[in-house]
């Protein structure tokens, strides 16, 4: 197993996870960042084969279909509407021949809108000025205890801001864009401002959406997040996302919220 990465590709279409990919609600699942990651990583390659460039991702939705097993992977990529300026590009993860996410991303045409661009949140305090805060002590799995988590303050119910990174490669010796490793952090949004103890509430994500106005760069991942539970069950995390320049986009959560 190699020590540095979330996954080990075993041939095109098949990963297998380290044990640095255990998950938070259980250590003998997946947690879904890392292959929110490997998805986007894998339609990263898809787009990158088609001809001609000047597409980008700039929203992607991922529905989690089930249980995510520590288990070999096999993700699977088409695209369901072609185009110039507009393209929509579907991806399934499957587990042990069964669906478990289902992925899609619409891609959008470049070009230069500097004149007239604005709109955006503050950028946040530069996560070199902060220290680091254990949120393995919160919660378990090799997935979070890989990272480097620096809050701007202390973590309150229901709300935090803190940057995320991680000094894992996402596949072992393979390059991977920037966009995938920053999507590969996002989902650890639902962990950082937890409303009530993981030990008596659990509170689960079913999805994660994610709308870019610009690409991310860097190897920080800035998460301004709020959750809201409601009164029947059901529960809400939205962040404003950001890198090292600032806001990049938005992503949101539905959240299922039961007793453990």
């Amino acid at each position: 197993m190699d020590n540095g990465s979330y996954y080990e590709r075993i041939d095109e279409h098949r990963f297998k996870p380290t044990a640095h990919a255990s998950g938070a609600w259980s250590t003998d699942e997946v947690h879904f960042s890392p292959l929110g990651g490997l998805i986007t990583h894998a339609i990263d390659r898809h787009l990158a084969d088609r001809p001609g460039d000047g597409l980008l991702l700039s929203r992607i939705s991922f529905d989690i279909l089930g249980r995510l097993a520590l288990d070999e992977c096999e993700i699977r990529v088409e695209t369901l509407r072609p185009g110039r300026t507009i393209e929509l590009v579907e991806a399934v993860a499957l587990i042990g021949d069964r669906p478990v996410v289902r992925a899609r991303a619409w891609c959008l045409a470049s070009g230069d809108t500097a004149a007239v661009a604005g709109g955006a949140a503050e950028g946040l305090t530069p996560p070199e000025a902060l220290a680091p805060w254990p949120m393995a002590d919160l919660w378990p799995g090799g997935y979070i205890a890989s990272l480097d988590v620096r809050p701007l303050a202390p973590p309150l119910p229901g709300r935090a801001t803190a940057w995320i990174s991680t000094p894992l490669d996402l596949v072992a010796g393979e390059p991977v864009s920037p966009l995938a490793s920053y999507v590969a952090l996002v989902d650890t949004a639902n962990g950082i401002a937890v409303r009530e103890q993981p030990t008596a509430w659990m509170f689960p994500n079913v999805d994660l959406t994610i709308h870019l106005h610009r690409r991310p760069r860097g190897r920080w991942t800035g998460l301004d997040t709020t959750v809201v539970f409601g009164p029947t069950g059901q529960g809400v995390t939205s962040t404003v996302l950001h890198d090292i320049d600032g806001p990049v986009g938005r992503a949101e959560q539905i959240l299922t919220v039961r007793p453990s």
